[in-house]
């Protein structure tokens, strides 16, 4: 770090920081790969994330133009250098990459590799991913720069940090799709009480039209009649009940169009009407996103099992740059004095935690016999 230890020091905070800013496996991995090559002045670097299939689950990289990486073609394999970083978890600092023994060469439209600094990221003693940067940005006259002892020394401290974010990352992934499997679980379950009411419904009037078919024919075609319309709301409860237990398509479809197929669902699935309207709302960074949509589920949740609610109104807004989402109910209401107690039973508690989790606010306004509104406000990012 030429230019001495205070700017270095400060560069090393900088990108330790932007990687703790990130929850995203991608997204850790594409700022632990920029921050290695910004600091360490590389023209290319990489980050590979090993499979149990001797190839990648991820590989990404910093410094390559997405028509080269196009190019280029399938991603690598455990092999040549990568391999030994991986399976001996020893670093690798080389002059010159293609005049060590184990280099089996590269496609012909990857860029040419010349000096190359790699370390294995480790979790203990675990090898979670080889963190790579090749081509030292500075004058080589007479090919003599290339990575030093401070850069491999620089790097270590880098790769020690990103194996806590990635892990970290990892975590939270995980702790997203068992809430995301929690909230499924609760909507198949309502699902299946709404369908099997209409089919119980449906079983009835079947049972109905057959007594009558011999002493009032007039009535029997009436109630054969209801059976097609209890038979098409039955078709369309299971049409819903296949549409919202697909994976969650959050970061596919945008928190606006989850959102709204998740109030028609409800709406179909319960007798209160359930509506959602959304003004000017611009896309928010995932973790907002994640927060807001967890937020309305449970907040819906609340108003349709416990409020007697006959109707439930569900509205996304644009405000200051971020967005605000309100759910009203005109359901019996309770008195926000009593918060522990009304904390505990309608989850307000796990509410604004997922709120304050993003650097939002959480509004609760109820009263007794007047319905309750829940508002969350969130910033852009």
């Amino acid at each position: 770090m030429s230019q001495g230890p205070r700017s270095g020091l400060a560069a090393v905070s900088s990108a330790l920081l932007a990687m703790s800013r990130h929850l995203e496996v991608r997204d850790v991995l594409k700022t632990i790969v920029a921050s290695a090559r910004e600091l360490l002045g590389a023209q290319y670097a990489a980050l590979g994330v090993p499979d149990d299939h001797g190839g990648f689950a991820q590989f990404v990289v910093d410094g390559v133009s997405d028509e080269q990486w196009k190019a280029i073609g399938p991603l690598p394999r455990q092999h040549g250098i990568l391999a030994a970083m991986l399976h001996e978890a020893t670093p690798e600092r080389l002059a010159d990459v293609r005049k060590d023994p184990r280099f089996e060469g590269w496609p012909s439209a990857h860029p040419d590799l010349v000096d190359f600094l790699g370390l294995p990221i480790r979790d203990g003693d675990e090898v979670i991913g080889a963190l790579f940067l090749a081509n030292k940005n500075c004058p080589k006259p007479d090919g003599s720069c290339g990575f030093t002892q401070e850069d491999e020394d620089l790097l270590s401290i880098l790769a020690q940090h990103a194996a806590i974010a990635l892990t970290n990352a990892r975590l939270y992934e995980r702790s997203r799709e068992l809430t995301i499997a929690e909230e499924r679980s609760r909507l198949a379950h309502e699902l299946h009480d709404a369908v099997s009411q209409k089919l119980f419904s449906l079983r009835l009037t079947a049972q109905a039209a057959a007594a009558l078919v011999d002493r009032d024919p007039s009535r029997a075609k009436g109630e054969l009649q209801q059976v097609a319309v209890l038979a098409a709301e039955a078709a369309d409860e299971l049409r819903a009940a296949v549409v919202e237990l697909r994976p969650a398509a959050l970061d596919e479809d945008g928190l606006t169009a989850t959102l709204r197929t998740h109030v028609q669902v409800l709406d179909r699935a319960h007798s209160a009407r359930v509506t959602f309207a959304a003004r000017s709302f611009r896309a928010l960074p995932a973790a907002q996103e994640e927060a807001v949509l967890r937020v309305a589920q449970e907040a819906l949740h609340n108003a349709l099992r416990h409020s007697g609610a006959e109707h439930v109104d569900v509205t996304l807004d644009r405000r200051a740059g971020g967005a605000v989402l309100r759910v009203t109910d005109d359901g019996t209401g309770f008195d926000p004095k009593s918060i522990r107690r009304a904390g505990r039973h309608l989850g307000l508690v796990s509410m604004r935690d997922r709120t304050s989790g993003v650097g939002g606010t959480l509004t609760v306004e109820s009263e007794p016999g007047k319905g309750t509104t829940i508002e969350m406000e969130v910033p852009g990012g």
